[in-house]
């Protein structure tokens, strides 16, 4: 079952999510997504996936040089 997952970051800038589209990218599968929004006061991350956790996202952005929370629903 697809799960929506919904982190604040300091991901600020589009230069930066292309540092860590690659960490993102081979963390899921092809058919599952994520997204920024640089526009929010929280630079949402959104990721619709089935087979990864939120730990794992956290994990790898914060290895990265970048704060990862996720927010409750």
């Amino acid at each position: 079952m697809e799960t929506v997952l919904v982190f604040r970051t300091s991901v600020t800038t589009n230069r930066k999510v292309s540092q860590v589209r690659p960490l993102l990218d081979r963390l899921m599968d092809k058919s599952e997504k994520w997204n920024f929004d640089l526009e929010d006061c929280d630079h949402i991350l959104r990721v619709e996936a089935v087979s990864v956790q939120a730990a794992a996202i956290i994990e790898k952005l914060g290895k990265a040089g970048f704060a990862c929370v996720e927010l409750e629903n």
